[in-house]
């Protein structure tokens, strides 16, 4: 019976886990990966080891998601899980996706890569794949 339960509540596991604020740790394959998604050579040279500060903020299924980069320049994405949301990408491009949580990953479709953001271990872990190149980013808790 518990098991049906969760079934009709996959949003409620893990709420308010992605809270806080992380600071770039590491990552892999980021060259390879940016350069299949077509960012331009500056843009590529400028997020090399880039000390991103990502601020989560959740509210149930309601979040903030701001990326804080070295010289003031911010990105934010604020969505609602299951709901189609104005997005931006890495580089800088618009677009609406619909976010999904999945398993207790966030889970979204941009327009030339799926991406995944998990905690694991306290950390804030972001896949993004696009044709075959993974792209990974750990960030440490910081706040």
């Amino acid at each position: 019976m518990v098991a049906a339960i969760l079934l009709f509540q996959p949003h409620h596991q893990g709420n308010m886990a992605f809270t806080g604020k992380y600071e770039f740790e590491s990552d892999e394959n980021y060259d390879d990966f940016v350069k299949k998604i077509g960012l331009p050579a500056d843009k590529i040279e400028m997020g090399r080891n880039c000390k991103i500060v990502t601020e989560v903020v959740q509210n149930g299924n309601d979040f903030t998601w701001t990326q804080h980069f070295p010289g003031g320049r911010t990105t934010t994405n604020s969505f609602t899980i299951d709901k189609e949301a104005d997005m931006e990408t890495m580089g800088g491009r618009k677009f609406k996706a619909t976010v999904k949580m999945e398993g207790g990953k966030i889970v979204a479709d941009f327009p030339n890569y799926h991406h995944t953001a998990e905690i694991s271990g306290g950390k804030l872990v972001e896949i993004s794949t696009s044709s075959g190149v993974v792209y990974k980013r750990t960030s440490k808790k910081i706040a």
